[in-house]
């Protein structure tokens, strides 16, 4: 049954004192998701390794770039490691990514990837952030060196296993966020109750990441416009749910859903606005006791016309935690 937002939520969450600068996936929604009831607003924080999975188009490099953004806006380091070549000025500008004050490489294999991680010296004190794009495009020094490349299988895996181990302390010590995008592929000879599709280089990233958030099939996003008396359509963008598949910094199994704009980002406006059409009794779109229009589209315009970004946020915040207070035990503390 949907019900009016009370503004102030009946309990709220009973926050960690002792957390790090969090980093936005500019999402809100998501963000809560992630650590919602660790700190308000939720986020990633620093001293972690991330793996975002997914299959291809699901927006795993525009979350990596989102979250690259944040890192610079908070005044962090970043260092861009991208094996397949994706990231350019054009693209970084979309989710105001500094290009030129950015660490940018090329890595060919696994070892030069976390060599560099390792030696890293970043110029601020401040969180710092390591990005991966993507980690499925490395290849091995055997396979590097050696036309026949790697007969046996499996090298793959070994390398990352042993640079993971080298690796992971190295973040926690330095407070580095570590965040790299995997792609799904289909798992050959999959028996009849193992999963048909699989990330790539063995089970070590997903042994050793304390957060993997795993993207759904996307959805396209279709706009019809009229051109000279005809109809064209293109597709700007997609919708896609995120599931926060494994957290140690909070709850795992999470989810939220996105839409991702081709020459935008991630529209956090639209889904906080029907995140709260949805879960309250409001038949419009709405922030505060103002009510926007019947059009999602046309109350966009008018929460960035007005500025309302804030104020929207805060109101989906504080849904929120309303609503993940139900979920509260009731129970007295086990006795140990």
């Amino acid at each position: 049954m949907k019900r009016k937002v009370s503004g102030t939520p009946t309990k709220r969450p009973e926050y960690d004192g002792d957390v790090t600068e969090m980093v936005s996936t500019g999402s809100t929604l998501l963000d809560l998701a992630i650590s919602g009831g660790r700190v308000r607003g939720g986020g990633i924080p620093a001293g972690v390794l991330v793996e975002i999975f997914g299959p291809s188009g699901s927006g795993k490099t525009v979350l990596l770039s989102e979250l690259a953004g944040d890192v610079q806006r908070k005044g962090g380091d970043v260092k861009f490691h991208d094996p397949e070549g994706r990231l350019n000025e054009q693209f970084a500008k979309i989710f105001d990514l500094k290009f030129d004050e950015l660490e940018y490489s090329r890595p060919d294999t696994i070892p030069e990837l976390f060599k560099g991680v390792r030696e890293w010296v970043p110029k601020n004190a401040k969180i710092n952030g390591i990005f991966a794009d993507s980690l499925a495009a490395l290849s091995t020094d055997l396979e590097m060196d050696n036309d026949d490349g790697d007969k046996m299988g499996g090298r793959r895996a070994k390398e990352f296993s042993e640079q993971l181990r080298k690796t992971c302390r190295k973040l926690v010590e330095k407070s580095f966020l570590m965040v790299c995008s995997n792609q799904l592929r289909q798992n050959m000879g999959a028996g009849k109750f193992e999963a048909k599709f699989k990330s790539p280089g063995g089970e070590a990233l997903a042994f050793y990441a304390s957060l993997r958030l795993k993207t759904s099939q996307p959805e396209k996003i279709k706009k019809k416009v009229k051109f000279e008396g005809k109809e064209v359509t293109r597709v700007i963008g997609v919708n896609v749910f995120v599931e926060v598949f494994k957290n140690s910094t909070w709850k795992p199994y999470r989810t939220a859903r996105l839409t991702i704009l081709f020459d935008y980002g991630i529209d956090d406006i639209r889904q906080n606005l029907q995140f709260i059409k949805d879960y309250t009794s409001n038949t419009t779109y709405s922030v505060g006791e103002k009510t926007l229009n019947i059009s999602i589209d046309k109350s966009i315009q008018i929460v960035e016309r007005d500025g309302l970004e804030e104020t929207l946020r805060d109101q989906v915040i504080d849904l929120w935690e309303d609503i993940e207070s139900k979920f509260d035990s009731v129970r007295k503390d086990k006795k140990r």
